[in-house]
């Protein structure tokens, strides 16, 4: 018999990659991972999964390669858990003539400079924006906008390369900074100097053309932005959720989105909500396990039946709160994790998970990267959930150990 067989252009368990696998096996699929890395992830092999050393970047042998699966398997569906190959899934669904996004609305939402021609061209409100190619042009259109400003590379996710400038000088640096060596890919050299817009910040999960869930998050502290804490339902009053929810629908219809998932960022004002960023993908892992503890929804397992064309379920089944955070390096050192708390066991603390194993390296790179691990717990109180949250953070047994300073004795005697 032909094993039915979902391909996987790459795969990240910061981005759902492990939770795709699992969905796709309990759908009776056969996951095959598409990767550049001759190392797989320990998962994918621990999981049953299949996966093939290719090189990611080039479309064609993308095509050659599940032509080649296709004869073996069949390909019921071709997915990603990483915003960077949206483009190229949505291109390969066409040419397989398999169901996914339309490719021109994936490509323009991925060009940050293009989504904000076209949000705002549709009258959703984004941060006053300006494209820059050099540092003098982001110190001037910074002083046009006014400071503080953000910069950030038109093309990217998980925040990298994003940060908040407070004056000339960290325009002028961190604008060399992107703009230098290989942290901007492509022939076009372009960053965005962008409005900083201070607020609460909600992260939107939607898929189709509904709006499934609503986080208030919180990020660490400046001036980068990694996530830090995420709260399901966010606490919003009736017309604040009105408004968050009509001007995400509104972001999609922009985009030409609809189809599938989307993670929208937004910030609230004395005006109204604000759009930061709209993703063409699912938000990364805790958010997907958020959705299904509060609302009963499993979004991974609902967005891999959509790809292989069988039809979704999206109804709400609870009303709990789910809460996460992640833990995060406040310096750069050797990580160390101690003996497994009571944390687990407490009621209602659904996981606790390190990206990382004892005694790793540790340097922040100022973006996801930096995320440790994360804790998540739900409850269908509120105040009992971040109790929960607090408690179960506070019980984790980790730090991270400075490196040591070599002086020049021991410099000269290793030398």
């Amino acid at each position: 018999m032909v094993t039915r067989a979902i391909v996987l252009i790459e795969s990240n368990p910061i981005d759902t990659g492990l939770l795709q696998i699992k969905a796709a096996q309990r759908l009776g699929l056969h996951p095959i991972v598409l990767t550049a890395n001759p190392v797989p992830y320990d998962y994918i092999v621990t999981e049953g999964a299949e996966a093939i050393h290719i090189d990611t970047g080039d479309l064609d042998a993308l095509v050659r390669e599940c032509s080649s699966l296709g004869a073996m398997h069949e390909i019921s569906g071709i997915t990603t858990s990483l915003e960077e190959f949206c483009g190229t899934i949505a291109k390969l669904c066409l040419h397989f003539n398999l169901p996914g996004p339309n490719p021109t609305s994936i490509e323009r939402c991925c060009d940050k400079f293009v989504q904000r021609q076209l949000l705002s061209q549709a009258g959703v409100p984004v941060p006053a924006y300006r494209l820059a190619a050099c540092a003098a042009d982001a110190e001037s259109f910074s002083a046009e906008i006014g400071l503080p400003v953000v910069l950030k590379p038109v093309v990217g996710a998980g925040s990298s390369g994003v940060r908040l400038c407070r004056d000339a000088g960290e325009v002028a640096e961190h604008a060399g900074y992107l703009l230098g060596g290989e942290r901007i890919s492509g022939s076009s050299r372009r960053i965005l100097v962008e409005q900083f817009i201070p607020g609460p910040h909600y992260s939107i999960e939607t898929m189709g053309n509904e709006v499934i869930g609503i986080s208030a998050e919180d990020f660490g502290p400046p001036p980068h932005f990694v996530s830090r804490e995420y709260i399901y339902p966010a606490l919003l009053s009736k017309d604040e959720q009105k408004r968050v929810v009509e001007v995400s629908l509104s972001s999609l219809r922009a985009l030409g989105l609809g189809w599938g998932p989307a993670n929208i960022d937004v910030r609230r004002t004395e005006h109204g909500p604000v759009v930061i960023e709209v993703n063409p993908r699912l938000g990364g892992t805790p958010a997907p396990q958020l959705v299904q503890l509060a609302h009963g929804v499993d979004l991974v397992t609902e967005h891999i039946k959509l790809v292989i064309g069988e039809e979704w379920d999206l109804r709400k089944g609870r009303s709990h709160t789910a809460a996460a955070q992640y833990l995060l390096p406040d310096r750069d050192g050797t990580l160390e994790i101690g003996e497994a708390s009571g944390a687990t066991a407490e009621p209602g603390v659904a996981e606790v998970k390190f990206y990382f194993e004892n005694k790793t390296r540790i340097v922040r790179k100022g973006d996801y990267r930096d995320k440790i691990g994360y804790v998540i717990v739900s409850s269908p109180s509120r105040a009992r959930a971040k109790e929960m949250l607090q408690y179960a953070v506070d019980s984790i047994n980790w730090s991270i150990v400075p490196f040591p300073i070599l002086d020049d004795s021991d410099s000269h005697s290793r030398s």
